[in-house]
């Protein structure tokens, strides 16, 4: 375990965020069911990441990594009829690899670590058993899973999580007919969805957007491609708040025209108050104030919630956060850790039941924030050091290998006074 001691300073400067983990897992399952050779960079090799190039490993394929460049040649694959998938912490790898597998005809054995097992499956194993596979589980993991999955339509809540939407659009199309997704409740985190189409179009596939959700014609091939992954929104939005706390911080490597939802930062960040240039490729935030306090959504932007609340304790004013149910299954029940964590360093922060109401004070005190093994809430909890008094210290730090290994370098490389402890 590690935990990092951060003394108060101002950020600035200028920093390349990593390569979007959410964009690269798509890649690489894609560039995978192709079946030819393909290439993608830039890549992190975060823990999340590692886990899904594990699964593709398992599938048959063959990868390597050279630099920052993944190459997949997965001409070979499918050589057995079955294989065990250990998806570590990330609910991306498992939920989208459970379709896919039973797509492709494939006996799987889904294994995974730390709050996985216990998080929700539960629409694969209502829809499932009812298209061609069994499944076998206590209702998490270990799950087993045998047979092929056949076409047809597919009825689920959008309002869950729209990994489960995006399993199903990357293994439909290897159907031998044609299938639907009914979507029974509006879809949030509307965005990632879009990247997986966006993403399997570059690979050849196509779906087509209905009244009712989606349509997927079946018998369709993914095609090899050489694929540039997008710099990551959420990761970028911890130094843009960390900008609006009075540095003037300079963020490369994002795309405004991306479909990742969580470019909506940019908006939240000006109606707090501060200052935003957008280029073509890098966002420059400033303070020109005090902050704000205001009223978000997060139905779309679910993973922004802990950065944000950070920002609204470092406002002025009421700032409500809602539409955050989902937030209860994370790596932890980010409503209840993102409020611990902000009022352990001195802040005023009330959980209800779909999210957060923030009261701000322009400042923290300080002290001790519990990182709860979960990647955001350390992170988050770092860039709250800004707006405190005293030193804060982040327990569970190396819970940032989940997406973003070097974020304690860049934090460094901007003025961050960062001690890093080793616990044995």
């Amino acid at each position: 375990m590690t935990t990092v001691q951060i003394t108060p300073a101002k950020l600035k400067g200028t920093v390349t965020i990593p390569a979007s983990k959410s964009d690269c897992h798509r890649a690489i399952i894609c560039a995978t069911l192709s079946m030819g050779k393909c290439t993608i960079s830039p890549i992190t090799l975060s823990q999340d990441i590692e886990a899904t190039i594990s699964c593709v490993n398992a599938l048959g394929a063959k990868t390597e990594v050279k630099g920052d460049t993944l190459t997949i040649d997965s001409s070979h694959l499918f050589s057995s009829g079955r294989g065990t998938f250990d998806c570590c912490e990330s609910g991306s790898t498992l939920r989208f690899f459970i379709p896919v597998v039973s797509a492709l005809g494939i006996s799987g054995h889904f294994v995974g670590k730390g709050r996985l097992p216990q998080r929700p499956i539960g629409i694969y194993l209502d829809l499932l058993p009812t298209h061609g596979v069994e499944c076998e589980t206590e209702g998490g993991l270990p799950l087993d899973t045998k047979g092929k999955l056949q076409s047809g339509t597919y009825s689920l809540p959008g309002n869950v999580s729209s990994q489960f939407v995006t399993g199903l659009l990357l293994a439909l199309p290897l159907l031998d007919g044609d299938s639907k997704i009914v979507l029974t409740s509006p879809l949030e985190s509307v965005g990632y969805v879009n990247m997986t189409i966006d993403t399997m179009k570059r690979f050849g596939v196509t779906v087509e957007e209905t009244e009712y959700g989606y349509f997927v014609k079946g018998n369709q091939h993914y095609t090899p491609h050489d694929y540039t992954v997008q710099g990551d929104w959420s990761q970028a939005a911890f130094f843009m708040v960390a900008g609006a706390f009075g540095g003037e911080i300079t963020v490369k490597g994002i795309d405004p025209n991306s479909t990742q939802g969580d470019r909506e930062i940019c908006n939240l960040i000006k109606k707090f108050g501060a200052d935003i240039e957008i280029g073509t490729d890098f966002v420059k935030v400033k303070n020109k104030g005090d902050l704000r306090g205001i009223n978000i959504d997060a139905s779309q932007i679910p993973d922004l919630v802990p950065v944000l609340a950070v920002c609204g304790s470092g406002a002025y004013g009421v700032t409500k956060i809602y539409n955050a149910e989902r937030l209860r299954i994370k790596e932890s029940d980010r409503l209840k850790t993102t409020c611990e964590a902000i009022n352990n360093l001195g802040g005023m922060v009330a959980e209800v039941d779909d999210g957060l109401i923030i009261q701000g004070a322009g400042m923290l005190n300080g002290g001790k924030a519990e990182g709860c093994n979960d990647h955001r809430i350390v992170m988050a909890s770092a860039v709250a050091s800004i707006i405190s008094r005293n030193k804060v210290t982040v327990t569970d730090a190396q819970a940032i290998n989940k997406s973003y290994p070097n974020f304690f370098e860049d934090f460094k490389k901007l003025g961050g006074n960062v001690n890093v402890i080793n616990n044995r």
